[in-house]
């Protein structure tokens, strides 16, 4: 940082202290679990103060392993939730299909993938055939999402937002919650056996 100022000082002590509370802090994966993929998105609207971008977050399991994660700002401004969510919708799936591949090139066939989201508007948009003028905009992830339902590779659920585990990406979550959300995302102290 080029100038730093004092929030950025706070932000940084506030960081050290979470690092502190948890050194140990890791991922653990189960030989056990399933080789299904299944994977939560989430996103804010307008999360940016500056530029009005919104925020794309998303965490993919592997059975009950945490695989992968990415939280990243849009490319552009959006005028809808529902446009913020498909947007994130069409991202998380590029990344589904790539991940599908590299399964594949190790012998471990994918027949589907379980996509969860919160926002029923974005679920109805992808399994709705009848494209709408207001999302001409949006009509390249539009079809790119509806081709990976159509082929069955890609199947859409909705979540309810307490279940929704992106939503740790998206938002600043009470301390509970949050310690919640760090248990069900499979982090657990390596220091210490696995039950």
């Amino acid at each position: 940082m080029s100038m730093p100022r004092v929030p950025h000082l706070h932000a940084a002590h506030h960081l050290l202290s979470y690092i502190k509370k948890a050194p140990g802090l890791g991922l653990f994966f189960s030989s056990k679990a399933s080789l299904q993929l299944n994977c939560f998105v989430d996103s804010d609207y307008n999360a940016c103060p500056d530029t009005r971008r919104s925020i794309t977050g998303f965490c993919t399991y592997l059975g009950t392993n945490l695989v992968s994660w990415k939280l990243k700002k849009q490319h552009t401004v959006s005028r809808s939730s529902c446009e913020v969510e498909y947007r994130a919708m069409a991202s998380t799936t590029c990344e589904l299909v790539w991940l599908a591949a590299l399964l594949s090139s190790f012998h471990i066939e994918t027949s589907h993938v379980f996509l969860y989201c919160d926002n029923q508007a974005a679920l109805h948009l992808a399994s709705n055939q009848v494209f709408h003028e207001r999302m001409k905009h949006i009509v390249v992830d539009c079809h790119f999402v509806r081709e990976k339902l159509n082929s069955g590779f890609l199947k859409l659920f909705h979540i309810r937002s307490k279940g929704q585990l992106a939503d740790i990406f998206t938002k600043a979550l009470h301390f509970p919650s949050f310690s919640d959300f760090v248990f069900k995302m499979g982090l657990i102290d390596v220091h210490t056996s696995p039950s």
